[in-house]
């Protein structure tokens, strides 16, 4: 894809959608934080379900130690990998109170040091609470750059570096919802919605369903 299709395919999502936002709700950085490293592997809507009563009793890592890690399965057991993910979130609760003064910080290698925390859990953090122009790549962002001829690659990491060399400063803040609503209600894993498709004319998937 060009770099004036590239331009007009951002231009579009953006037209249809003018304010994105995560789906994952949260009240806080903190509580953001840990809806992310809940959400590896599972659906905003699964997480939600899990975190709206915690949410109401911990929105600090004071009060996530407080209620413990035994405490904090009873909330989160609906989730896959929910024993690995409360140690994870009990230890990054120490961290944070420890080496942070209780805040999540604003620093991709900060953040990238606390358990349970890679380098997509730390982008969206960095994207969602703080407002930088960060592209992390989830399975439907993946798809959608690869489906289409956006930005292919392998991997992840491969299409993030891709979509962060090629997608233009005034689409970057809002560039990685725009893609993960388009995968996750339009370009769907199972039968993409070709003919609701705002960018189809710019899409270079060969099997377009019309």
């Amino acid at each position: 894809m060009n770099p004036a299709d590239i331009d007009r395919f951002f231009a579009r999502l953006a037209e249809r959608t003018p304010e994105p936002k995560t789906e994952l709700e949260y009240v806080n950085s903190f509580t953001l934080l840990v809806a992310v490293v809940l959400s590896a592997q599972a659906t905003d809507t699964g997480v939600n379900k899990a975190t709206r009563a915690l949410f109401e009793r911990v929105r600090t890592p004071a009060a996530m130690l407080e209620l413990g890690e035994e405490g904090l399965r009873g909330y989160v057991k609906s989730i896959g990998l929910f024993n690995t993910k409360a140690r994870n979130i009990i230890a990054l609760s120490e961290i944070l109170l420890r080496e942070h003064g209780g805040a999540v910080p604003e620093n991709r290698k900060a953040l990238e040091a606390l358990p349970g925390v890679g380098r997509k859990t730390a982008a969206v953090v960095l994207n969602v609470a703080f407002g930088h122009p960060t592209i992390p790549v989830d399975t439907h962002i993946f798809r959608v750059s690869n489906r289409t001829g956006l930005a292919p690659g392998k991997n992840a990491d491969a299409v993030e570096d891709v979509l962060e060399a090629i997608v233009p400063e005034r689409w970057k803040p809002h560039a990685h919802h725009w893609l993960i609503l388009h995968g996750r209600y339009v370009c769907k894993a199972r039968g993409p919605i070709c003919r609701e498709c705002v960018v189809r004319d710019l899409c270079t998937y060969p099997d377009k369903v019309w």
